[in-house]
């Protein structure tokens, strides 16, 4: 769990990815409060640890000490972007002698500690975006543990994969830009890196980056719409993988997760971004319906239940002198038949 940006921290967030994917059957391996063979899993409570290795870092000279107030630093920006050069940091600390450095350390001047790249290049190999070549004279001398003792992304983040044998790391491939600064701390270590797949972004329908301001992305609204997990994991998956069979085939498989993990390649992961498109979860969403319809009739009723119960819950409220309304299973699985061919989602909505 990612909370070491204190000023973005949102109580109950943690719990809630929980949730959602208990809800949605992927069932983690380990992590809190379960098979806790390489816990604390917050990294919150894991800056002992980051700040151990950010000092081996300084030992080792791959790393330096940055005391700069923010006032230099803005004007150190300003002055790039009037040269029209990139925006990097100028080094102005790397060049301190070591009594300058006790003497800051000693007044107790808050400071940084910033990764010292390496002149050259870097090459990486990635999964979905294959090779790719990064000038290392562009790239910054990343900030690694804040003035705070908090460490940024860039350091925690190769910390506890290693230290945790993360054999893949997936992300977004907003990422890749950040790929050289952190193969070279697995460099500088002594590490072995793990494989890295970046996934190209989900996109709205106007092809602009995925927002809540255009597409209704929350779980728990995905929930309370009526939609089956099976249905939104087969969707999300065939927005950035294509299996084999799809392309022979040349149709979009309505598939369990068993069957999508039995499946699943990272090679077959897309390279240009998704599209997400409501009236394609809609397709998703009652074709699953069907399926559990037509093999667990039961199944279904079991879970348009608890939102039966609440509508009716809320009808007493709002007519409070009406008459009472009880649910009767027999009609019920009489009018699901009936509708059958056109039940979209839990809502009943036809």
């Amino acid at each position: 769990i990612e909370d070491t940006d204190q000023k973005r921290l949102v109580p109950g967030s943690a719990e809630a990815i929980a949730r959602d994917l208990k809800w949605s059957g992927i069932d983690f391996d380990e992590g809190p409060g379960k098979n806790e063979k390489f816990g604390p899993y917050f990294q919150s409570q894991r800056t002992s640890i980051y700040r151990q290795y950010a000092n081996q870092l300084l030992e080792k000279g791959h790393a330096y000490r940055c005391f700069c107030s923010e006032d230099r630093l803005a004007k150190s920006r300003a002055s790039t972007v009037t040269r029209g050069n990139l925006q990097l940091y100028d080094r102005y600390c790397l060049s301190l002698t070591q009594s300058q450095i006790k003497a800051n350390l000693d007044a107790g001047v808050p400071h940084t500690i910033r990764l010292l790249i390496p002149s050259g290049e870097t090459l990486h190999d990635d999964i979905v975006c294959e090779k790719v070549i990064f000038k290392n004279n562009i790239v910054d001398d990343q900030i690694l543990l804040k003035s705070d003792l908090f460490p940024t992304y860039h350091l925690a983040s190769v910390v506890d994969d290693h230290l945790m044998q993360i054999s893949h790391v997936i992300r977004g491939d907003e990422w890749l830009s950040s790929v050289p600064k952190h193969l070279m701390l697995y460099s500088a270590f002594g590490w072995e890196a793990p494989k890295f797949a970046h996934l190209p972004l989900l996109l709205n329908p106007d092809k602009s980056k995925l927002s809540k301001r255009q597409m209704d992305t929350s779980i728990v609204s995905m929930k309370e719409k009526g939609y089956l997990a099976s249905a939104l994991l087969n969707f999300v998956a065939f927005l950035g993988w294509t299996p084999e069979e799809h392309l022979i085939v040349k149709q979009t498989p309505i598939l369990t997760l068993s069957q999508m993990i039995e499946m699943f390649s990272l090679e077959r992961l897309n390279k240009s971004g998704a599209i997400v498109e409501q009236q394609k979860m809609d397709w998703f969403n009652s074709n699953h319906i069907k399926r559990l319809l037509e093999y667990e009739p039961n199944e279904f009723i079991i879970k348009i239940l608890p939102l039966l119960e609440q509508k009716l819950e809320t009808l007493k409220i709002n007519n409070p002198n009406s008459f009472v309304i009880q649910i009767d299973l027999e009609k019920i699985k009489k009018l699901i038949h009936f509708h059958k061919p056109k039940i979209h989602n839990y809502q009943m909505k036809f």
